[in-house]
């Protein structure tokens, strides 16, 4: 199941590969060390809090399109139940959104992929993670970094709306040819609006 998880995790240009990482974005709301982020989607809202202490890099980068309003109208593409619910690259008719420079791989600050947890998706390339997100439906330590491969940065969790991804991550889900990627929910699951509540 891992060497599927990294091979499908991120899909984006392998162009976007050679672009060097930016370990300092610009911050975004400065004052303010855990944000809490609304995700209205079509199925229920969903809450998280974000860690700005132990992901830093992360954390401005996710906020980033949240302010510019670029998780809008974005889907959730790929659903394992007991896995992960990812989503953030791509509009209900597949076509892939605006990257900005991918971030520092974070995933040494001691943050777990357990359940409940919102992580950077990526490549194999440890510095890839641009706008896609995934959240964690169980405890993937397997996600983690170990002394042998760099592992998956958890930037923050589910504060209200875990009752929403259960429901996602039990939507009847399929291949799709746009994506050449399984797993797809067979009906869009919207994000319609995200937005900094706190």
């Amino acid at each position: 199941m891992i060497k599927k998880f990294v091979m499908l995790l991120l899909m984006v240009p392998v162009t976007s590969w050679a672009v060097e990482p930016d370990c300092f974005p610009q911050e975004m709301i400065p004052d303010n060390l855990f944000p809490n982020i609304k995700l209205e989607t079509s199925m229920g809202d969903i809450v998280v809090e974000l860690n700005r202490m132990r992901a830093p890099a992360s954390v401005n980068n996710f906020l980033r399109y949240v302010l510019e309003g670029e998780y809008d109208g974005t889907i959730f593409h790929r659903v394992m139940p007991g896995f992960v619910v990812q989503g953030g690259g791509y509009t209900k008719d597949m076509e892939e959104k605006t990257l900005h420079a991918p971030v520092c791989n974070e995933s040494g600050n001691g943050l777990k992929n357990e359940t409940g947890t919102i992580a950077m998706a990526r490549f194999t390339d440890p510095h890839s993670a641009t706008r896609q997100f995934y959240f964690n439906m169980n405890d993937n330590s397997s996600l983690d970094p170990n002394a042998r491969s760099w592992g998956y940065t958890v930037f923050g969790e589910v504060v209200s709306g875990m009752e929403v991804l259960e429901a996602i991550s039990e939507v009847k889900t399929g291949f799709s040819e746009d994506l050449n990627a399984e797993d797809v929910p067979l009906q869009p699951v919207l994000l319609i609006h995200a937005t900094v509540t706190e």
